[in-house]
């Protein structure tokens, strides 16, 4: 979501419909991870882009713990006629709820709400919450001294500010690293 952890351009904003995320633990991975999943009458927003070179052997295997499923007929765009779409989702059979002891890093969430900041605005971060699952079954642990997170993104004060207010007043539960 945010464009400044990946090259892939153009990127196009979109609405997938039958779709909620949810914060979710894999058992390969110690931290939670957030994964869209299979939601009837709920829709999300993200963006399309090209996988640059078409190289989806690439992203399969950064993003091994996810199925490619496709989503073609599922997502609203601007962007053209498109062969296909793509969404990655954790398999059913292989994710769990987080939890405890599979926090969720406050550097890969800063990342996330930083990129809906950017192409949503505020009414869009506060939509990604809405439309995510999990916030109630696993703390939120702050890197953001030391960032856990591999693309993580240094914030503007403003974009912290705003963050730190949205989780403040959702209740959700922040914990030092």
């Amino acid at each position: 979501m945010n464009q400044r952890t990946h090259s892939n351009r153009p990127a196009h904003l979109a609405r997938a419909t039958g779709w909620r995320r949810a914060w979710v633990h894999v058992e390969a991975h110690p931290l939670a991870v957030l994964t869209a999943v299979p939601a009837p009458g709920h829709d999300i927003e993200g963006l399309i882009a090209a996988v640059p070179g078409a190289d989806w052997q690439t992203l399969d295997a950064r993003e091994k713990e996810y199925d490619r499923l496709d989503a073609t007929t599922a997502v609203l765009h601007q962007a053209g006629e498109l062969r296909s779409i793509a969404i990655y989702s954790v398999p059913e059979a292989r994710r769990r709820p987080a939890h405890e002891g599979r926090p969720i890093l406050l550097s890969y969430l800063d990342v996330v709400l930083q990129g809906y900041l950017d192409m949503f605005g505020e009414a869009g971060a506060v939509r990604f919450f809405e439309t995510t699952d999990g916030w109630d079954s696993a703390p939120v642990l702050n890197d953001r001294p030391s960032p856990r997170y591999p693309r993580a993104q240094a914030l503007t004060g403003e974009e912290t500010a705003w963050i730190d207010a949205a989780l403040a007043a959702r209740g959700i539960d922040v914990r030092p690293a």
